[in-house]
């Protein structure tokens, strides 16, 4: 039987434009580049989990994505993710609203994916969060969770990001939840708009 990896092992940093521009250009140079990876995200936040929703328009696909904690109660998170086809998209959200899931926030992503150092970068744009970066290891077991963790650290040393502590995340996440955009970009302005 083939093992999944299926725990997330996360870290993000906040940065702004010439540093999106920057790192964007760096990865090329010195990574694999994975690909676009643009993204209609439809989150239903949950006291201790959170389900999302996503439409990736970049890859034309659909998923359905349980994280079984939330953002700014750890680095490492295990997910379970099932693919269903995008034309279903809507339907889907729908069923969520329909059985009661209220606590509702949409997000498009402009997103470009490499592969540095055995570390998977996220390179993204979204209006509640502006310019920022996830970093990302995939494990096995939480066992091995402190190796990713350190390792993301040297790699993010070495490229001048500031790693978002989990305070620091909780209390940005609860800034976003109150309505607050730190991003100063429309969906429509960061599709249009040429890096």
């Amino acid at each position: 039987m083939k093992i999944e990896k299926n725990i997330e092992v996360e870290l993000r940093a906040l940065i702004d434009e010439k540093q999106f521009i920057e790192l964007n250009c760096f990865l090329a140079k010195n990574g694999k580049y994975l690909g676009e990876d643009h993204k209609d995200s439809h989150f239903f936040i949950l006291p201790d989990k959170l389900l999302k929703v996503t439409d990736n328009i970049s890859k034309n696909n659909a998923k359905i994505s349980l994280k079984l904690q939330k953002i700014g109660l750890g680095s490492d998170f295990e997910e379970i993710d099932v693919n269903f086809s995008r034309e279903d998209a809507d339907k889907i959200i729908k069923i969520f609203k329909l059985l009661g899931f209220n606590n509702y926030m949409y997000s498009y992503q402009n997103r470009h994916n490499y592969l540095y150092k055995n570390v998977e970068f996220a390179i993204k744009y979204t209006e509640s969060w502006g310019f920022h970066c996830e970093m990302e290891i995939m494990v096995k077991s939480k066992k091995e969770v402190p190796r990713a963790l350190k390792e993301m650290g040297v790699v993010a040393k070495e490229l001048g990001l500031k790693i978002m502590s989990d305070d620091e995340l909780k209390k940005f996440i609860t800034k976003i939840h109150g309505g607050w955009n730190r991003g100063a970009y429309t969906k429509e302005e960061i599709k249009n708009k040429k890096f």
